[in-house]
């Protein structure tokens, strides 16, 4: 199910997510707004500095070039459903050339939705195609998107501010950028773009800053935060790796071990007598 509703998103912007288990999809930039409807269990988004829970029945619009770790919970029957619909940059800026705009801005990047028969009504409309094997009919998912539209325009004004901004990443202060989103596992491109940079000019300004090429500066930044966690807050290093940055535990360790000469469940285990400093 997985493989289908992923191929769904390019085509017709709606994406059906089933799991049977808890599912870690490690890292997420979301390219462009999407809104999402959880119809059984539990999303769980984790950015560098917040968490949000989003339960059965929440409705969220999350803003584009937003970077989270997300995990699915199945509820109690093992399952978790959710549907989201993609809005698209042009998408929105042909839907904007015929509609009006309201005034106001929101800088949110996560936006709850309240509850609304609206809501119910457009996802309840969307919940047969679960098991449907094709993309949706290009003319079907449109019509679902101008919906989605006229729903969110009606019942939340600061949402429809979100949805109106169409503008690309600007130029940040990259010392408090990397320090807060080190732990995200995505290329050096993707942290470049992000943070309103060519990436020559993200590379140039990463050493002007902290004097070291990007994945040096990343790896070892992980690794003394893994060792925080493992040495002083008693984490197992299989519980770490993912969530400094790591893609695999192999990896991890193996790197771990050759930056500071000892396996990481050494400093693990509390019966170990080996004196370590960091």
């Amino acid at each position: 199910m997985e493989q289908a509703a992923i191929s769904s998103i390019s085509k017709s912007g709606i994406f059906f997510s089933c799991a049977e288990k808890r599912h870690l999809v490690k890292e997420h930039v979301v390219p462009e707004h999407v809104l999402t409807h959880v119809f059984l269990g539990r999303l769980l988004v984790t950015e560098a500095s917040r968490v949000y829970s989003i339960e059965e029945g929440d409705t969220v619009l999350f803003r584009k070039n937003h970077l989270a770790k997300i995990t699915k919970f199945p509820n109690d029957t093992t399952q978790f459903k959710s549907i989201s619909i993609f809005f698209t940059t042009t998408f929105l800026q042909k839907y904007f050339a015929t509609h009006s705009r309201t005034t106001g801005t929101n800088n949110d990047r996560v936006r709850q939705l309240n509850q609304h028969p609206l809501l119910d009504s457009l996802f309840s409309s969307l919940s047969p195609y679960f098991d449907f094997q094709e993309s949706l009919p290009e003319e079907l998912a449109e019509m679902k998107l101008m919906e989605a539209m006229t729903i969110l325009r009606k019942i939340d004004a600061k949402a429809e501010a979100i949805l109106t901004d169409f503008a690309e990443p600007g130029k940040i202060d990259l010392g408090g950028f990397m320090q807060q989103n080190y732990s995200f596992n995505i290329p050096i491109e993707r942290f470049a773009y992000l943070s309103g940079r060519s990436l020559a000019t993200f590379k140039r300004d990463f050493q002007k800053t902290f004097h070291l090429p990007p994945q040096r500066w990343l790896l070892q930044k992980r690794l003394e935060q893994a060792h925080y966690l493992i040495a002083e807050r008693k984490r197992k290093p299989s519980d770490v790796y993912l969530e400094v940055g790591f893609e695999n535990l192999s990896h991890f360790s193996f790197a771990f071990k050759q930056a500071y000469g000892y396996n990481p469940s050494v400093i693990f285990e509390p019966t170990t007598k080996t004196s370590l400093s960091f």
